[in-house]
């Protein structure tokens, strides 16, 4: 009994969620290395732009852009 209450106090102080639609428990760390390693790639092609896809260039546009200092003025 001791143990189950230890158990789940450790639980709740630190906020961890037994819930299997958390981002944690779904998250997919195989498509996430390969879209790195895609990505990778085209930064490598970014030297040379022509040489991109069209697909790869979207994808390097949208990079980008997150990393821009500018704001966003779409909002």
């Amino acid at each position: 009994m001791r143990l189950i209450f230890y158990l789940f106090s450790l639980l709740f102080i630190s906020n961890c969620s037994l819930n299997k639609d958390s981002q944690y428990w779904t998250e997919d760390t195989i498509k996430k290395k390969d879209e790195q390693k895609n990505f990778s790639k085209i930064l490598e092609k970014s030297k040379d732009i022509t040489s991109m896809t069209l697909e790869e260039y979207k994808i390097y546009i949208e990079d980008y852009t997150k990393k821009s200092k500018y704001p966003d003025i779409s909002k």
